[in-house]
């Protein structure tokens, strides 16, 4: 995977969703995430189903050349609303992350979890049935024991491909406020789970017992100052993760240091400016992702108004600060009363940690490139989904007179927001999840 934004020209793949006006809360996609080699896709919705895409196979007469289209090859209801009766809180079924596991046989494994119950799930394909069965009769009732010479050798047969999801573990009762997180560590052995003030540690065969590595809960609840956002593990590294904080700041542990990761190994934090100092100045400060690159020694994080990359050798400030929509620091007033600052917008790297993506309003998305330092904004629209049709960069006007390509600031649609979106491991493939649509494109090759 190669190329620079400017280089880039980014196509319309594929629409997966419906148009209909009265889509339903259920209906919204709350995670997307890609499997560690890009052959499939999983959604998660707010209605507590999976859905998982299946990379077109690649065509006989051409191996070389493969599309990028993405067809449905497994739906499942993951979780069901449920019922905390001791402390009469309803726990809503939406999916609030999902996880790959790198795949060890034919079947692939994933994580998903809602606010407080984490699923393993087994995803298999069945394409042959067992026939001639020595224990039953046609009609199923069991046969007297048979001679010898009765035996029938059971027949192996092909039948219409079955794809098969089924819950192997179910981690449960280990939080007691919403999980935002999950990582699974490199050792694919074991991984962690984060809530607003906890972070668990678990291992994938073991479902009654994890242990905590993180607890910043004070004795009194009243001297609560921040809250845990997001944590990852390092991609190479298993005994180091990070987590972030409505503080904005990052801390990095190292779990050969102790059992409970309380102090930390190092402290990002950039100072803030004097002079964009204002009361809401702490609200957008607060970091919504963390990413690690894939190569482990950079991180990405995300606020509300920035993304801003992280070398792990440096804790002082970020060696790359980008801004997404800075043209919204004079709207942060109505932001506030509709609730949009509250809004926790992902961010993701490229296969080569060269590019960086994430989202806006207006069902913009924007993708940062590292080395050029050029940034393009797109849209995520039905309008423009014609197949391989070239995507045309979008500006926002922030005062004087508009140009005819671009949109003024104040037109911006604050109900259509990209707020999850994934990057192929190795392709220049992106999906991006708009309200009940997940949009797929691709590079003009």
């Amino acid at each position: 995977m190669s190329g620079n934004v400017g280089d880039i020209q980014w196509c319309f793949s594929q629409v997966k969703g419906t148009m209909d006006d009265d889509i339903t809360e259920a209906d919204i996609i709350s995670t997307v995430e890609f499997n560690h080699d890009g052959e499939l896709l999983a959604t998660g919705d707010k209605g507590g189903r999976v859905v998982i895409f299946q990379r077109e196979q690649a065509n006989k007469s051409s191996p070389s050349y493969r599309r990028s289209e993405y067809n449905v090859y497994s739906t499942f209801q993951s979780h069901e609303p449920e019922f905390d009766y001791l402390k009469s809180l309803e726990i809503d079924e939406k999916i609030n992350k999902i996880k790959w596991l790198k795949r060890k046989n034919p079947a692939h494994f994933l994580l998903s979890t809602n606010d407080k119950t984490i699923k393993l799930w087994k995803v298999s394909e069945r394409d042959k049935m067992i026939e001639g069965y020595n224990t039953k009769a046609d009609n199923g009732i069991m046969r007297p024991p048979a001679s010898v010479t009765a035996l029938r050798v059971p027949l192996v047969k092909p039948m219409e491909l079955m794809v098969e999801a089924s819950p192997r573990r179910v981690f449960a009762n280990a939080h007691t406020y919403h999980i935002n997180s999950i990582s699974v560590n490199s050792d694919q052995e074991t991984y962690m789970s984060a809530d607003d003030l906890r972070i668990n540690l678990w291992n994938l065969e073991i479902t009654d017992q994890s242990f905590n590595i993180v607890d910043i809960k004070p004795q009194n609840m009243e001297e609560l100052t921040e809250v845990i956002t997001a944590a990852e593990f390092h991609p190479i590294d298993c005994n180091l993760f990070v987590y972030s904080s409505s503080k904005g700041t990052i801390r990095l542990c190292d779990m050969r240091s102790s059992a409970l990761c309380d102090k930390h190994a190092k402290l990002f934090e950039e100072p803030e400016d004097p002079t964009n100092r204002s009361f809401f100045s702490e609200i957008i400060s607060s970091i919504s992702d963390v990413k690690f690159s894939h190569s482990g020694r950079y991180m990405i994080t995300r606020d509300y108004l920035s993304v801003k990359v992280w070398d792990l050798n440096m804790d002082t400030k970020p060696v790359e600060s980008y801004q997404v929509h800075e043209y919204l620091r004079s709207k942060l007033c109505s932001l506030y009363e509709n609730d949009c600052i509250f809004d926790k917008f992902e961010t993701c790297w490229n296969g080569a940690d060269g590019q960086i993506m994430t989202g806006s309003y207006n069902n913009f998305f924007r993708i940062f490139d590292r080395n050029t330092k050029r940034d393009i904004t797109l849209e995520a629209s039905r309008e423009n989904a014609k197949p391989k049709a070239v995507l045309k960069p979008r500006k926002v006007c922030t005062g004087g007179k508009r140009k005819k390509d671009e949109i003024s600031v104040d037109c911006l649609d604050f109900n259509k927001k990209i707020l999850h979106t994934a990057w192929h491991p190795t392709e220049n493939i992106i999906a991006v999840a708009a309200t009940n649509n997940l949009y797929l494109f691709q590079d003009k090759v």
